[in-house]
């Protein structure tokens, strides 16, 4: 997926919103949008948005002097959503159809980004997630493509997204019952999940997590360490989750499925589907 002029926008407000979290007093705040502007002169729109994201944060990261500007609010996030576990483990539980609850909440929970704008998700707006995504339609529904190709499988890459988030993938994860490899950043970028936001959602307890030997957004091929590439190569099925996976691997032929909330005009666009919706979609557009 291409970057458009619309997400200009976005990566200065990703950049204003970073240095004012982080207490950055105005001088710092103009020296930040300084650089990324410079930066957003000489991008080349073929680029997806992750790939001008990767060096708009790594501007952010250095103007700061910070390596991880969201670490404290990765951890909020995740205690918000552990709060929340035994209760989605219960809907799965009791769901006629467990599967697709457990997709359905695990798509509830990509409302924790900090990339696209409006505030984070609070406890309130995580629990309205969970009821909003048991009852509304999956606008791209590619559910029965999933489950057929689940029981063809004896293994899954799972791309993660954000922190607090895995929590949601986790009770996913527990469902599917299958060994998983759980791919986080290999360095802070945006509210992604590392590894210690993975380990502290309990992750492990359920999959092999690794990282990807990247701080870029998404999962960006030519960035990852050779030992990704060579899990990407070789996995029998793909699980893709968030916006960025999808903006970097959309156009892929492997065998993947994405679920997401598009919560972008953008992303709206060029998925066919109003801002809001919940997709779970094979990139072979089965």
């Amino acid at each position: 997926m291409r970057t458009y002029l619309d997400c200009y926008p976005c990566f200065m407000r990703q950049a204003l919103e970073a240095a004012r979290t982080n207490g950055a007093d105005e001088t710092r705040q103009r020296a930040v949008l300084d650089h990324v502007m410079r930066i957003l002169e000489t991008v080349d729109l073929a680029a997806t948005p992750p790939e001008i994201a990767y060096r708009v944060h790594d501007v952010v990261r250095a103007t700061l002097q910070m390596g991880d500007p969201y670490r404290v609010l990765k951890a909020e996030s995740t205690r918000r959503a552990l709060a929340l576990y035994e209760h989605l483990k219960a809907l799965v539980e009791a769901a006629a159809d467990p599967l697709e609850t457990a997709v359905r909440l695990a798509i509830a929970g990509n409302i924790i980004d900090y990339g696209p704008p409006g505030a984070p998700a609070d406890t309130a707006a995580l629990q309205a997630a969970v009821d909003g995504a048991l009852q509304r339609p999956l606008v791209i529904n590619h559910l029965e493509a999933f489950r057929s190709r689940l029981a063809e499988v004896e293994h899954i890459l799972y791309l993660a997204d954000n922190a607090g988030e895995t929590v949601f993938d986790r009770v996913l994860i527990e469902t599917l019952a299958m060994p998983t490899t759980y791919v986080v950043k290999g360095g802070p970028v945006l509210n992604d999940a590392l590894a210690e936001d993975a380990l502290a959602a309990g992750i492990d307890r359920v999959a092999d997590i690794i990282d990807n030997g990247t701080d870029a957004p998404g999962t960006i091929l030519d960035r990852c360490s050779a030992a990704l590439r060579a899990r990407f190569d070789a996995a029998s099925l793909i699980v893709a989750k968030g916006q960025a996976n999808y903006e970097t691997l959309s156009d892929s032929d492997r065998d993947i499925f994405f679920l997401l909330q598009v919560k972008c005009p953008v992303i709206a666009r060029h998925v066919g589907v109003p801002v809001g919706s919940m997709v779970i979609e094979s990139a072979r557009r089965s």
